[in-house]
């Protein structure tokens, strides 16, 4: 498989042009990158427009992922806001104004373009959840809200994997949908593996319409690099809205570094299958190498491997930092878990590397301390008039009762545990404390008119 825009660039780069374009640093070397760092001159394509090489880099792309495909160098979050704008389109084409059911796990980026977009969202609340960081609405439960809603949403919206490998049935919600004739939109953010597996768990080839999956995540890719899937029901409904759904949401100087990235990871993922088929057995045997000595998994994703660190008796951050003495680095650790993600890329001596150090770590009492309940929160204004209102920031401490603006939550995970407009009561206090939530974006006083 070739790469167009890795090819162009270099030969621009070995030409020692004078450079009278932007970036500023000329191609001369500060990082050891720049040489390879260019814009949209004569020959590069646009990313936004593409009818040159990057057009013939995302087929590619589409070729291998089995469905219209298109790059991001903003990550999955421009991807989602785009989904979102698509999916507000959909819903002005059948006269009706835009509503999605959502995960209450959505990444902080779906809050955000609801809010630009002015979209209403129903929140989903799943029975069973591990924190805030899962939602993983059943089928049933799925249908049981749809047929009891006063009014169908125009589309679903779930995040599969979730931060903590949990993977939702997307085969069954997708028949779901549309037995109901709604468009089913995927945060993959977490999976762009999955379509390489040996049975593809991918969501479109599950019956998703649109998805978003980061690249720079699980494949060889540089952070922003991501992919925007449509299924060909979709394609051939929006395909000249997709670009401009991309840039209404993207910066008009996309990083060609990225783009490089992405057009170097397909002939990497011609060959992904065959890898994964090789290496996942690999992180299996780890996992039961984990269980054998005591530690307590969760989560179902082939690529990710999530502790249940107070089993062990610690919490995720000391498990992180006795992991660290060994130079081992986690994804993500809070109280309760410890998020590490492997890809073939460290090999199995990463995996025994890892083994080691966390057979080394000794069993202690088991940690008895459980996470608050989770708010139903009263919801008190729309998304958009609480995030555009005036707001002040303020001690946690001092938030009982008041309108929360905007979410103030780190990436990772970028998970809120209240969105915009819904009223901070005691157990979103609780949950704030157990989290180490120290201030809170609160609607102001003084703006009595969203009162």
């Amino acid at each position: 498989m070739d790469t167009p825009i890795c090819d162009f660039v270099r030969h621009y780069a070995e030409g020692n042009p004078l450079r009278l374009h932007m970036p500023g640093h000329k191609g001369k070397a500060f990082l050891g990158t720049e040489s390879l760092d260019i814009t949209e001159i004569t020959g590069a394509d646009s990313l936004y427009e593409a009818d040159g090489i990057i057009k013939k880099s995302e087929e590619n792309a589409s070729f291998l992922f089995g469905c219209a495909t298109y790059y991001a160098t903003e990550g999955s979050s421009q991807c989602i806001r785009a989904m979102l704008y698509l999916a507000m389109l959909h819903a002005q084409s059948q006269g009706k104004k835009p509503i999605i059911a959502a995960g209450r796990n959505a990444h902080k980026a779906f809050v955000s373009a609801a809010v630009l977009l002015d979209i209403e969202v129903a929140w989903l609340f799943a029975a069973q959840e591990n924190g805030y960081l899962s939602c993983n609405i059943s089928p049933m439960e799925l249908e049981h809200f749809l047929s009891r809603a006063e009014e169908k949403p125009t589309a679903v919206y779930i995040t599969s994997p979730d931060y903590l490998g949990a993977m939702a049935d997307v085969r069954g919600i997708a028949q779901v949908c549309k037995k109901h004739g709604i468009l089913l939109l995927v945060d993959n953010a977490h999976g762009a593996y999955l379509r390489f597996l040996p049975a593809s768990l991918f969501p479109i080839d599950l019956g998703a319409d649109l998805c978003c999956s980061s690249a720079h995540k699980t494949l060889p890719v540089l952070t922003g690099g991501a992919y925007l899937h449509l299924s060909k029901a979709m394609q051939e409904c929006f395909f000249a809205q997709v670009r401009a759904a991309m840039v209404l949401f993207g910066s008009t100087s996309p990083s060609y570094l990225i783009l490089q990235s992405l057009d170097a990871a397909n002939p990497y993922m011609a060959e992904q299958r065959e890898r994964l088929k090789a290496f996942i057995p690999k992180v299996e045997v780890l996992k039961q190498e984990l269980v054998a000595a005591g530690y307590s998994l969760c989560g179902t994703e082939p690529m990710k491997i999530t502790i249940a660190a107070k089993k062990r008796g610690y919490t995720g951050m000391a498990l992180s930092e006795l992991l660290a003495r060994d130079n081992l680095i986690c994804e993500f650790a809070d109280k309760d878990y410890l998020v590490l993600m492997p890809t073939p890329e460290i090999k199995e001596d990463g995996l025994k590397k890892l083994k080691e150090a966390m057979e080394c770590i000794p069993q202690k009492a088991v940690l008895h301390e459980t996470p608050p309940v989770l708010p139903i929160p009263e919801r008190v204004l729309p998304l958009r008039k609480a995030a555009l209102s005036l707001w002040e920031m303020l001690p946690t401490e001092a938030c009982e009762g008041r309108i929360l603006a905007t979410p103030t939550v780190a990436c990772p995970p970028a998970v809120p545990i209240l969105v915009c407009g819904e009223r901070i009561d005691k157990n979103a206090m609780a949950c704030f404390r157990y989290y180490g939530v120290e201030e809170c974006a609160v609607v102001s006083e003084i703006d009595k008119e969203n009162r």
